[in-house]
């Protein structure tokens, strides 16, 4: 794609989907396919030159199209995920900042999210806790979903909760959300109605076979020991103390989930099922994590 013509947007978008699926890209990190992304890249680029709505009957700038193209080429060169190059990432609806110091997020919780957790929860949670936070979208998600709700975004990287603090800020949610640097629950003091983790689950050896844009997110947030268990089993072991009498914990553990299942054969984990895709987060009761961990 040549910035220095003129194209209709349909076209556009064309030449950067078969560009981006030529190079042996993987999508992953905010869509699944490379029309997608195109559409995501174009729309962003004219938002940000004071374009309101994407037409594909619309003729592109010179101006447009040198944007484009360098974004394009950056996307191609250095596989980094688009939310990257673009320092942002939809989740749950909502646009959050996002770089290098957090993983994209990506995680089925959205969807319950979304729903409130209904039915799993038959009260709205009062104190929320997400864990291992990262950039703050599930939590700050969570706060958006439940007006009442304080909500305390934990992670043991100072960098990632220096995202995090622009996500709050952003939101405008300084005032019920607040962040907390913590080796998961070492530095937390209080008890919630639910907790929310999306922490490491990434075996070392899966870590070494992902596609190349898993390798541009910090290791820190993605890989914990041989089976990908070590933190998820800390976290079962250690959230009853952290939990209200009625409280929940929700824990993702992605496709690590087998794993988990066969290191705990006698715990009675429910496994949720997702209508718009993903896999691996079980629910379990504070009485549930008393009884079993």
């Amino acid at each position: 794609m040549q910035a220095s013509n003129k194209l209709i947007t349909q076209h556009c978008l064309e030449d950067m989907c078969a560009a981006l699926e030529a190079a042996g890209l993987y999508f992953g990190h905010g869509t699944d396919n490379a029309w997608d992304e195109a559409c995501w890249l174009l729309e962003t680029v004219l938002k940000r030159k004071g374009v309101s709505q994407l037409r594909l009957d619309s003729v592109l700038t010179v101006d447009h199209l040198q944007d484009v193209t360098k974004l394009l080429h950056a996307r191609i060169s250095s596989h980094k995920p688009l939310a990257y190059l673009l320092q942002e990432a939809w989740f749950c609806g909502l646009l959050f900042y996002v770089d290098e110091r957090v993983l994209v997020p990506r995680s089925p919780l959205a969807e319950l999210i979304r729903n409130q957790f209904e039915p799993l929860l038959t009260v709205a949670p009062t104190r929320i806790l997400d864990l291992c936070t990262g950039g703050g979208c599930i939590g700050i998600a969570c706060a958006m979903a439940f007006p009442d709700a304080a909500v305390v975004l934990s992670d043991i990287s100072a960098q990632a909760l220096e995202v995090t603090a622009i996500n709050i800020s952003k939101f405008k949610l300084a005032g019920r959300v607040s962040a907390l640097k913590s080796d998961l629950f070492e530095s937390v003091t209080d008890c919630f109605d639910l907790i929310v983790s999306n922490p490491p689950y990434v075996a070392v050896d899966e870590y070494e076979n992902l596609p190349a844009e898993y390798h541009c997110e910090p290791e820190l947030g993605l890989v914990t020991g041989k089976q990908g268990l070590e933190i998820p089993l800390l976290i079962l072991q250690q959230a009853a103390k952290y939990l209200n009498p009625h409280g929940v914990l929700l824990l993702e553990t992605g496709a690590t989930w087998p794993a988990l299942v066969a290191a705990c054969p006698q715990v009675p984990f429910i496994w949720i099922e997702f209508e718009c895709g993903g896999e691996g987060v079980c629910m379990l009761t504070k009485e549930q994590l008393v009884q079993y961990f």
